[in-house]
């Protein structure tokens, strides 16, 4: 009868203990609401089309994925950014994290496990006859002292402490998978803007040479016209000067030009002197901007790593409150050891010599002066903290889109505004030059729209580089074709 009343208790005692172990205390996680908007403030410029999605009731997403620097059509700007992902140091720094936070989410699961140990011995004690207080009629040669024990240790998760790690490190490795992505956007992006910079200094340089061979011109005219006395010593000295003066502007463009060729080269992993990239001119009548397909911001949250990453850190934090709660409640541990101990080797593995020990253990703490409560605070400090970054991090992404928005549509009125310009000082200077020669009016007169000329048609250049270089921003706020399914899922 007290056999089975044993029976009994000890399967009463295992099953409450198995109920607690599946309890957890703290909050369960859901999402915070983040501020949003129905739709774009800006409005969109022409070659954004319905067609490509930009409408409220069904956007897609079907153009913009994976390798969206070829929507611009540059084979160059393809081969560079694919040197990217091999070969980028700190792309490998970003990969190198998230791989040391997938292995912390094994290191905690371990806890899930009963740690078991081995640490065998091998020793031999005298006792010396002479020493205080001993009896010398139990003295001897020494005796040997031969262990192998085997100890189990194992807490048992009654509050979701350990599972909750798990979770945790969980959580941490999406957001670290999230920095990563981020990264990875952030570097293609600013590689594409080097270029576009590049090229558009290829094309401030093919314009100065031409501008200086004009001058050139326009100097040998001043001179041979000042030599047959029907032109002041100032008109050659004017001409002269604006001849010099573009050609400092021409060496202007060629040290920022190296500038980004030298960022380039960077960021696909190369020293500067390894990378020489030929003059390709951007062309001010044709820039290839695509069209990218719509997105509503309630879709933003879910295409911007950085958006995921902070949201990822929110749910990590919100486990750490559970963690810190758990600390309230008692611990249960069980400790068990076993093995062989005897005086020598012959002995050793005898079977009286064999040992065992096995014992649960709950421990509480009573009174810590407030430190649990303190550290319980400190979790939900971080949490809130998180929470605001998070809302923050999704602002910070409306206004990037925003930003980009109206710098596109700006940027297409202010293009052919400019164009206008241009052709405008182009009328003008054609028309002072007939005047100059015919003597109606002095070299002044063509020196200024000379120079009106030159300032406009750079600023066409500059122009169609801000559009190449808004466009980019605007994928990359846009996410660049990522969303939260890619980020990993651990088991």
């Amino acid at each position: 009868m007290k056999s089975s009343l044993h029976t009994i208790g000890t399967a009463l005692a295992l099953s409450a203990v198995m109920a607690l172990a599946g309890c957890k205390v703290g909050p369960e996680y859901a999402r915070p609401a983040a501020p949003l908007a129905p739709e774009f403030k800006e409005a969109l410029p022409s070659n954004f089309k319905a067609s490509d999605g930009w409408k409220l009731a069904q956007p897609s997403d079907a153009q913009l994925k994976g390798e969206w620097w070829k929507l611009f059509q540059d084979e160059q700007l393809n081969t560079l950014e694919a040197q990217v992902d091999p070969a980028n140091q700190t792309l490998k720094q970003a990969e190198a994290n998230f791989r040391a936070s997938r292995a912390s989410i094994r290191f905690y699961r371990a806890s899930q496990a009963p740690t078991i140990s081995v640490d065998p011995s091998v020793g031999a004690v005298r006792n010396s006859a002479n020493q205080p207080y001993f009896n010398k009629s139990l003295a001897n040669n020494g005796v040997g002292d031969f262990t192998l024990p085997i100890d189990l240790n194992y807490e048992i998760d009654l509050w979701g402490r350990i599972r909750r790690s798990v979770t945790q490190a969980r959580e941490e490795a999406q957001a670290s998978a999230a920095d990563l992505e981020t990264t990875r956007l952030s570097l293609h992006a600013e590689l594409a803007i080097d270029y576009f910079n590049l090229r558009s200094a290829d094309a401030q340089r093919k314009l100065l040479d031409e501008t200086v061979s004009a001058f050139r011109d326009a100097l040998q005219l001043t001179e041979d016209r000042y030599n047959g006395g029907a032109a002041p010593l100032s008109d050659v000295t004017q001409a002269r000067t604006q001849l010099q003066t573009a050609q400092v502007q021409a060496t202007d463009v060629d040290i920022m030009r190296a500038d980004y060729e030298h960022a380039i080269a960077i960021l696909i992993g190369k020293p500067p002197a390894q990378l020489t990239l030929p003059r390709t001119p951007v062309t001010v009548a044709g820039p290839v901007l695509p069209g990218l397909p719509g997105v509503l911001p309630s879709q933003l949250l879910e295409r911007r790593p950085d958006i995921a990453a902070e949201e990822r850190q929110m749910a990590a934090a919100n486990e750490q409150i559970g963690i810190a709660q758990a600390a309230f409640y008692p611990s249960l541990s069980l400790s068990a050891a076993a093995g062989f101990t005897g005086t020598s080797a012959l002995n050793w593995f005898n079977w009286p010599s064999r040992f065992f020990a096995v014992g649960p253990t709950l421990s509480q703490t009573v009174f810590d002066h407030g430190r649990r409560r303190a550290t319980t605070d400190i979790a939900r400090a971080q949490y809130d903290s998180t929470v605001a970054s998070y809302r923050q991090t999704t602002l910070n992404a409306f206004q990037q889109v925003e930003d980009s928005l109206n710098a596109l549509h700006g940027l297409e009125i202010e293009s052919s505004q400019q164009q206008a310009a241009t052709t405008s000082a182009q009328q003008s200077l054609d028309l002072f030059n007939t005047r100059y020669e015919g003597g109606v009016d002095t070299y002044l007169q063509v020196i200024t729209w000379q120079t009106a000329l030159l300032q406009n048609e750079r600023n066409d250049i500059d122009i169609t580089r801000r559009r190449l270089e808004a466009s980019v921003l605007l994928i990359k706020a846009l996410g660049g074709g990522w969303d939260t399914t890619q980020l990993p899922q651990q088991p």
